[in-house]
């Protein structure tokens, strides 16, 4: 499986990202500096210990790299989060990352988006109207979101206004 992910995933002109969710790896931040991962946490400031751990964190995917091998041969089944394709480098995409994870409820409360939950983000870009759209595709060309029970892949893109999900197969050549 893990070399079907890698096919669909990397592209010569994009670069490979993923949104992990801290809640759903345990020491996900001890992990990514023991193998010397480009990332950046998605929460700004100075964050308390208690929510270092769990998080959202951006990781550049370099193909090969050991943090690449290592969340392609962990992830499947477990929604660690969503994977993203942008010809953008990570400090162009993090602040739309960043802006996309507090939305206002019906009365202009602030809330939290766990948009890169794969259960969230494949339904919800599906209820996305154009303008929504625009500012979920604004710097990435594709998101991948995982589909256990149907062992594949759902990639996401948003061209000449329309929203398009292919439905890439793992379990077959």
């Amino acid at each position: 499986m893990k070399e079907k992910l890698e096919r669909y995933l990397f592209r010569k002109e994009h670069f490979t990202y993923a949104v992990l969710d801290g809640a759903s790896i345990t020491d996900l931040p001890v992990k990514l500096y023991e193998m010397n991962a480009t990332n950046i946490c998605l929460y700004q400031g100075d964050i308390p210990a208690d929510l270092v751990y769990v998080a959202p964190y951006l990781i550049q995917m370099p193909f090969g790299a050991s943090v690449t091998e290592w969340i392609l041969s962990e992830c499947w089944g477990k929604h660690w989060g969503i994977f993203a394709q942008s010809k953008l480098s990570l400090t162009g995409v993090r602040k739309q990352f960043r802006s996309l994870l507090t939305v206002n409820d019906e009365n202009g409360n602030p809330m939290l988006f766990r948009y890169y939950d794969p259960r969230v983000l494949g339904q919800f870009l599906k209820t996305c109207q154009t303008e929504e759209l625009d500012v979920m595709f604004d710097k990435v060309g594709y998101y991948f979101v995982e589909v256990p029970e149907e062992i594949q892949l759902s990639r996401f893109s948003f061209i000449n206004g329309k929203l398009k999900e292919t439905k890439l197969r793992l379990d077959k050549d």
